[in-house]
């Protein structure tokens, strides 16, 4: 997939599926995303936000592979947020925004991921959205490293769509913002509760 078949447009509406993580959702739950509300993602990597300063003015200092798995994630994250920032704006946020799949089927295979990797996972429901989407790689979320450089190049390629360095075909990853709200519950899952 490339740029061009991201399908962005402001405010526009829509429906897609969401599988419930972190904390459940009710029918007429309404959520809102702007750029300002962080999703757990976004809160658990602020408050990495001075160790990744520190790694990048010392990356001598830290190796990789000694970091904690959200120290980690806090280093592709940032990446992705300063290069969304700076060229793909008009693109959700990934640290404040909803991941849901474009169909009940691929979120089917999202909630069987969360489940086997020990997720609480509560359900999947239908959601009626009004906002922007991105459709992306999730084999393009990289490993991140301790140069900031390298890892701003492999965030430019996740925006981009670019071939995954696996060569598979793209598992995709949808986010979404603006105003959501829970239309369905479609499935009751409640593992590792």
């Amino acid at each position: 997939m490339n740029k061009s078949e991201v399908n962005y447009k402001e405010n526009e509406e829509f429906y897609v599926y969401h599988v419930v993580t972190e904390r459940e959702l009710k029918v007429g739950q309404h959520i809102f995303f702007d750029g300002e509300n962080l999703n757990g993602v976004g809160k658990r990597v602020n408050e990495k936000k001075e160790i990744v300063e520190d790694i990048y003015k010392n990356p001598q200092a830290y190796k990789i592979e000694k970091l904690e798995h959200h120290t980690k994630v806090a280093l592709r994250e940032l990446a992705l947020e300063k290069v969304r920032k700076e060229k793909f704006s008009n693109y959700p946020s990934r640290m404040s925004c909803l991941y849901v799949s474009d169909n009940y089927e691929n979120a089917e295979t999202w909630s069987s991921f969360f489940v086997e990797w020990k997720r609480p996972t509560f359900s999947i429901v239908r959601l009626k959205v009004k906002g922007r989407k991105f459709i992306g790689d999730a084999f393009n979320c990289f490993e991140a490293t301790t140069n900031e450089e390298e890892n701003c190049a492999l965030a430019e390629n996740y925006w981009l769509n670019k071939p995954n360095p696996l060569n598979k075909p793209p598992l995709h990853e949808f986010l979404v913002d603006g105003e959501i709200e829970v239309v369905e519950i479609l499935k009751v899952i409640n593992k590792n509760m």
